[in-house]
């Protein structure tokens, strides 16, 4: 048994990205095949969430910083963004883009690409979670105190030594527990690519995709879809732990709260 498991990881392990047998099982399905081919679907699932996160979290100072921006239209703009992509349901968004890449191909061949689940969705979570994050480190940012910024003022910084020095560590310090829910609940947006308009090729899908197929295959759903939820919770535990330790990092310049231990005083024994 241990060995037809190993042969079927063997078989299936990477067959989401095209690596391994081609044709999926239709008959005589184990749970070690719905398990082996919804983490092989996984690998697109981290796919789109680690990109986006590291894509959009940059793209999401910027819209930031351009949000705090005193010329006007630099604001506007960055609150513009910021409102359609939190103001509208990631759903639309993949349909909408869908259907705009679809009609610039048309147009413009080069845009091909784009029409794809691996560009075009990997785009709309990028800006989704721009938008997102951009409102989490605004807030961060003007919650930093003006006490610090005034120092930083008396000793002659530019803006951007203030910045680097001193407001985009602090900036990621406040902000980093809310980015974390944000970072999650993108890992988990990525289901959402199942869903969209945005083709499946080769039968090369993500998570859920594999999960549809064995509860269509099986009629039993109750397997493959806790699967998923599994797959995803060992995922978010992953990415609290990681965000634990970058958290440590940005706070080791904090003193370190003294719990003194509890001493028994008799006069408050009855």
């Amino acid at each position: 048994m241990i060995l037809t498991c190993l042969e079927i990881i063997q078989d299936y392990g990477l067959r989401s990205i095209g690596l391994g047998e081609r044709v999926l099982p239709k008959t005589d399905i184990t749970i070690c095949h719905q398990a082996t081919l919804i983490g092989s679907g996984m690998l697109w699932n981290i796919y789109f969430g680690v990109l986006a996160l590291i894509l959009g979290f940059f793209f999401a100072i910027l819209l930031s910083l351009g949000r705090r921006s005193d010329h006007q239209i630099v604001s506007y703009l960055c609150d513009t963004f910021i409102l359609i992509f939190r103001g509208t349901p990631l759903f639309i968004q993949f349909f909408f883009a869908y259907f705009l890449f679809l009609s610039l191909k048309k147009a413009f061949p080069v845009f091909d690409p784009f029409t794809s689940a691996w560009l075009g969705a990997l785009i709309i979570l990028f800006f989704n979670t721009s938008a997102y994050s951009a409102n989490i480190f605004y807030g961060a940012l003007v919650a930093i105190p003006r006490g610090e910024i005034d120092a930083a003022d008396s000793f002659g910084m530019s803006n951007w030594q203030k910045f680097r020095s001193i407001e985009f560590r602090q900036m990621l310090r406040l902000a980093w527990p809310a980015y974390i829910n944000e970072a999650i609940f993108m890992f988990h947006a990525t289901t959402l690519v199942f869903f969209s308009a945005f083709p499946t090729r080769q039968q090369k899908g993500d998570a859920l995709y594999y999960a549809n197929y064995f509860a269509d295959k099986t009629f039993n759903p109750f397997i493959p879809y806790p699967i998923v939820a599994i797959y995803f919770i060992i995922l978010t535990i992953f990415v609290v732990l990681l965000a634990r330790v970058f958290n440590s990092s940005l706070s080791r310049h904090l003193p370190k709260s003294v719990s003194r231990p509890l001493r028994l005083r008799f006069n408050f024994l009855r």
